[in-house]
């Protein structure tokens, strides 16, 4: 501890920013202040690193989803109620709960359960409250509106603050790696159309949990957004020209196409295997690969 955060203020809402603007496993939370509550979003690792003194309070914490670096710092408010959208809920009730929502086989998922409660501190909450789309949350004089976006988890989640107008992304972080749909709980045309949807949000900030922070304006955004989207098509462009000949899930799993092949990622083969899977299937139900084998696929027309 010790070492100076950046924050930031939107108006009702501020930025604490993790470490290199949220680089994971740390992230940026929103802290939105009204006259009668304050709430915390998504405290991660970058509000445990600080002073406590240079902690926000809060009066209940908001939780865009739930994954490790998002709830990372919640245990800091055990006295405040806890949020999740209701598709999401089921994870914060016990820590086996929650690693069924990751999917990883063993030996990765023994390994991870350590990860998440001694890095993450993962504590379960089975009081927590349930959100839906639409739920707003009245502060006084500032209000927090909840968009559902899933894709990345089931009950993935935006948040609209107003009179501020920013909209908080969560993980549709914007990022060069582009999205993520790689656990059990992921679905990879959700994510599409939230994409989709995002696109139709006007706002004058747009934050996010990782990597960039804050962007001013819409255009600004469109552009970043069309970029991170792109990254779906080039997996997927990178898949066909890859099935040119008969290749196996494994194969597909092996060659990585979300990861790089030097990335040191425990569970790189468990997202692999549940990202590229959902190519495969949507692929093989739009007629442009075909099935070999019971195990093994090929672009049509190769």
């Amino acid at each position: 501890m010790g070492e100076p955060f950046e924050q930031e203020s939107f108006g009702a809402t501020t930025v604490y920013f993790g470490e290199r603007r949220g680089k994971y496993p740390h992230g940026n939370s929103l802290v939105v202040r009204g006259k009668n509550e304050t709430v915390v979003v998504d405290p991660s690792l970058g509000l445990v690193a600080r002073e406590p003194a240079a902690r926000p309070r809060a009066d209940r914490v908001l939780h865009s989803h739930c994954h490790e670096d998002h709830i990372a710092g919640s245990f800091l408010y055990a006295a405040a109620p806890w949020h999740f959208h209701e598709a999401d809920l089921p994870g914060i009730a016990s820590l086996e709960a929650l690693l069924d929502l990751y999917g990883y086989p063993e030996p990765i998922r023994s390994a991870w359960a350590k990860t998440v409660v001694e890095r993450f501190h993962f504590t379960p909450r089975a009081d927590a409250h349930a959100f839906r789309g639409g739920d707003v949350f009245d502060l006084g004089g500032a209000r927090v509106e909840v968009i559902h976006a899933p894709g990345h988890t089931r009950g993935h989640s935006f948040f609209r603050v107003e009179p501020d107008g920013l909209v908080y992304l969560a993980d549709v972080d914007l990022s060069s790696f582009g999205p993520y749909y790689g656990d059990a709980w992921s679905d990879l045309e959700d994510f599409e159309r939230t994409l989709a949807l995002a696109r139709d949000l006007d706002a004058r900030w747009y934050a996010t949990f990782h990597h960039i922070g804050v962007i001013e304006g819409r255009e600004a955004f469109l552009e970043r957004l069309a970029r991170f989207a792109a990254v779906i098509t080039d997996r997927e462009a990178r898949l066909l020209a890859y099935l040119s000949e008969p290749r196996s899930l494994e194969d597909v799993v092996r060659h990585r196409f979300v990861y790089r092949p030097q990335d040191p990622v425990a569970f790189a083969d468990a997202v692999e295997r549940r990202s590229m899977s959902l190519h495969l299937w949507r692929l093989e139900r739009a007629g442009r690969v075909e099935r070999t084998s019971p195990a093994t696929w090929l672009a049509r027309g190769r």
